[in-house]
């Protein structure tokens, strides 16, 4: 559609107009004059509906990038704004745990994250050097991550669900020289410990259980005791652009990376009520990162509980809350309670929200706004919904698109290869059009950085070039969306070796990696199935019951543990599938599962079973699948 960009001309053309002093009535004639003739009426229409969402958007873009850029220029870091809002508020309420009770004032987290820094600079630690914490999210995860950046060290974020290869394989890309972890995942380490090197030092956060502590392991919260709680006497010379701590993320590109979230990654919110897991950047930055720059009040919980949901709002005065989509899903199953019309909550913050239940969320708990948004860990072309459109995780303007250059551009559906026209660009979509989202990389700018990951490979295959003109650079997000002629953006799904479930990201090559490697090097596929609704489950397990009478195939059912939640269909995301070559049926999907369990994430373990006589690697057959309900 040529409007919008005949459009953007007369805008401008009108703005210069303005401030070359010619009367409003003037330039208005001649933008108006520009716009007619580079492309028709259709703009106008869109002006007149997207106008206010675009001014305002462009209101909170300036604001955050101006922002940003003085605490830039002034060498502000995370520790350093932190310390701005103890002075302000010492007593006031900082982090709540919702688990235990325990409540810190901001005075409290601040002698906590003092007492961590004195005794890891003590013990030898210098700036640069990286500390895995694995524990679950409490006010220790926070003080301790905190801690080691007042000391210029770097905290690698674990994801409390790994186990053996995955977590050896984490701890081995970070870097880390120690690792301090939760007394909940003692066993989880005891398991590895033998495999992480002599040089690999560890602390025992927590009450040492009746099992006594792990070998070569220090309990820290005595050592923390002692240590002194008194701001550093020489902070190191960090910026915000510097790493802040290490988030390991599946992403696209195939093994978990360790995204890099520099300072500016924060962005301000309301008071939260975080139940989200905290090694993870929306629990982390979203919400936790607005306790420390803004002076607000977070509630963690360490797992998500639909039962206590409104119950904890209610008891803490929670204003926001933060979502994933399997949160509203849950909460709308649950039984009305009297909690659920007692709350204050105007504002849920996440994504994933189906537009399906969207407005069946907002009515019934009367929640005002949904602030869906998109953006990865790493990405460089984050959106949002500001004005809650009903199923949009947020929206580019069509009036000035190129104010924040982001873009949706064809590709092979087969490959995801960028598709290009002759001058070697790659090719925007028009509306209604789905695409690969990129956004421009301009490392001068915040809000446009992109920082990487710790594997240079990794970084490059994120990296594109003439995208927007020849020569430049842009990321490359591995999702594809479609945005309607408003310029409302719509999550479509995720492309590359990764799918999402239960809330994670999956990659497929690690599972594919570990399969093959208990199968004796097996071919192996796995991708994601959608799993669907129970409406459609009947029908769609007497098909596979015909199919597999009629083939060779087996399909067969992994096991049922990830549908006792519910025992219903229409689960969020895709659940995994792997095929496996199997041409003489040698192969024991018990002895497998018992496998599975120790080397793999609850999230990232298979649900179903194909055993075929090869694995076409090449393309995939139509999913049999057997629902474990009918059994």
């Amino acid at each position: 559609m040529r409007a919008p960009g005949a459009g953007s001309a007369s805008v401008a053309s009108l703005v210069l107009l303005w401030l070359l002093g010619l009367p409003w009535t003037w330039s208005t004639a001649v933008a108006l004059g520009v716009y007619v003739g580079g492309g028709g009426w259709r703009f106008l229409r869109i002006v007149c509906k997207t106008a206010r969402r675009d001014l305002f958007g462009l209101f909170v873009l300036m604001r955050v990038r101006l922002e940003l850029r003085w605490h830039q220029r002034a060498r502000h870091t995370i520790p350093r704004i932190f310390q701005e809002v103890v002075r302000r508020q010492p007593e006031h309420l900082a982090l709540v745990d919702a688990g235990s009770g325990v409540c810190w004032t901001f005075a409290q987290l601040d002698a906590y994250s003092n007492a961590v820094a004195n005794l890891f600079c003590h013990l030898g630690y210098t700036p640069g050097d990286v500390v895995a914490i694995f524990l679950e999210g409490r006010p220790e995860f926070v003080g301790l991550w905190l801690g080691l950046a007042k000391a210029g060290m770097e905290a690698a974020l674990l994801n409390v669900n790994l186990r053996r290869e995955p977590l050896i394989f984490c701890l081995g890309t970070s870097g880390a020289k120690a690792l301090v972890f939760g007394r909940e995942l003692a066993a989880v380490v005891a398991e590895v410990s033998g495999q992480l090197g002599k040089s690999l030092v560890k602390f025992c956060s927590g009450d040492v259980g009746p099992e006594g502590v792990l070998p070569d392991t220090q309990l820290l919260d005595p050592l923390l005791k002692e240590a002194s709680t008194a701001p550093l006497a020489q902070p190191p010379g960090k910026g915000m652009d510097d790493r802040l701590f290490y988030i390991y993320t599946s992403g696209t590109t195939g093994l978990p990376k360790a995204a890099i979230v520099v300072h500016s990654s924060m962005q301000a919110a309301d008071v939260l009520y975080d139940c989200l897991p905290l090694y993870h950047s929306a629990g982390n930055i979203i919400g936790v990162g607005q306790c420390l720059i803004y002076g607000l009040t977070v509630v963690l919980r360490k797992k998500f509980s639909a039962s206590r949901f409104w119950d904890d709002c209610v008891k803490y005065n929670c204003t926001v809350v933060q979502y994933i989509g399997e949160i509203c899903r849950y909460l709308l199953k649950q039984p009305v309670s009297e909690a659920e019309g007692r709350h204050r909550v105007r504002l849920a913050v996440g994504n994933g929200l189906r537009p399906a239940i969207w407005e069946e969320f907002t009515e019934r708990f009367g929640v005002r706004q949904v602030g869906e948004f998109y953006g990865a860990t790493e990405c460089n072309c984050s959106i949002a919904n500001m004005d809650g459109k009903v199923g949009s995780c947020g929206f580019n303007s069509r009036i000035l698109p190129n104010v924040y250059p982001i873009r949706l551009v064809k590709v092979n559906e087969d490959t995801m290869e960028l598709l290009r026209d002759a001058q070697g660009l790659c090719i925007p979509c028009q509306a209604g059009e789905p695409g690969l989202l990129v956004g421009q990389i301009n490392q001068q700018d915040p809000l446009r950085r992109f920082d990487g990951y710790i594997s240079e490979s990794a970084t490059s295959r994120k990296i594109t070039h003439s995208v927007f003109r020849k020569g430049d650079s842009a990321y490359l997000s591995g999702d594809v969306l479609v945005m309607d002629e408003l310029g409302y953006m719509y999550f479509r799904d995720r492309s590359g070796d990764t799918f999402r479930w239960r809330g994670e990201n999956v990659s497929t090559t690690e599972v594919e990696g570990v399969l093959s490697r208990l199968l004796g090097q097996t071919d192996v596929a796995v991708y994601g199935v959608a799993v669907p609704e129970n409406g459609l489950m009947k029908s769609a397990v007497a098909q596979g019951r015909r199919e597999c009478s009629r083939s060779s195939i087996k399909c067969l059912l992994l096991w049922r543990a990830l549908f006792q939640v519910e025992g219903t269909g229409g689960v969020e995301g895709k659940a995994g599938m792997a095929a496996i070559a199997d041409p003489h049926g040698q192969l024991s999907p018990n002895a497998l599962y018992q496998e599975l369990q120790k080397v793999l994430a609850p999230y990232a373990r298979p649900i179903f079973l194909r055993l075929l006589p090869q694995v076409d690697t090449t393309g995939a057959a139509p999913c049999l699948f057997v629902y474990p309900s009918v059994f």
